[in-house]
């Protein structure tokens, strides 16, 4: 396989969407997640997203980059307003419907509706979660940032709610991705199934890189 080797001009002068979906492509794999918000008049919204990163465990943070808000982002605007909004992953039935959610709608049509997915409420919690979302994640904005390099926003928020079936976590906190069906993006609309390869020991120093047994 012949390599490319694309330097900053290459990319400056790629045409825009051929560019978009290759830089897109360059991280490989990334989560597929389902932010669900709600406005402070009740009008619930739900966008498909790649962006999630892992930023703490204690307490338990992600953070999310949002596009330009060149157009109307309903989504960063809901969570500005109420200051919650709700993680869900995708799982391999659901990839139809969480990819429309991608789809311009108006800020009086819910996603929820025209994709055909599930509001689901919690009592103790002020937005909606997707009702088939294996994994669902309510989350309390902690910080937001304007970041002038491109004009996105990192919105940063801790894990307030997390539900979960009690059978994909391990005895030592693993959850098991596969079992839930949960599967990532590669560029801008290419869903992948998890495969899980093998488990590593933890990395030490002192020691040669160990495999783990699945009962491990």
């Amino acid at each position: 396989m012949t390599d490319l080797r694309l330097t900053a001009e290459d990319f400056a002068s790629m045409e825009s969407r051929f560019r978009a979906t290759l830089a897109n492509s360059l991280t490989g794999y990334k989560p597929a997640n389902l932010v669900a918000t709600c406005s402070d008049d009740g009008q619930t919204n739900v966008a498909i997203m790649s962006s999630v990163v892992h930023l703490g465990s204690h307490p338990p943070l992600l953070a999310i980059v949002i596009r330009p808000d060149s157009v109307e982002r309903h989504t960063l605007r809901n969570i500005l307003q109420t200051g919650y909004y709700t993680l869900n992953h995708v799982d391999t039935e659901m990839v139809p419907a969480a990819h429309q959610t991608a789809a311009r709608y108006p800020h009086d049509v819910s996603e929820f509706g025209a994709a055909g997915l599930e509001e689901s409420w919690e009592s103790d919690f002020p937005v909606p979660f997707v009702g088939e979302a294996p994994v669902r994640l309510g989350l309390k904005l902690r910080e937001h940032h304007h970041l002038a390099i491109n004009d996105t926003n990192l919105v940063i928020g801790e894990v307030v709610l997390a539900m979960l079936p009690a059978a994909a976590v391990a005895a030592d906190g693993t959850l098991d991705i596969n079992a839930l069906g949960s599967v990532a993006i590669s560029g801008l609309d290419t869903y992948h199934r998890g495969e899980r390869l093998q488990r590593m020991a933890y990395a030490k120093p002192d020691q040669h890189p160990t495999t783990l047994s699945d009962g491990s």
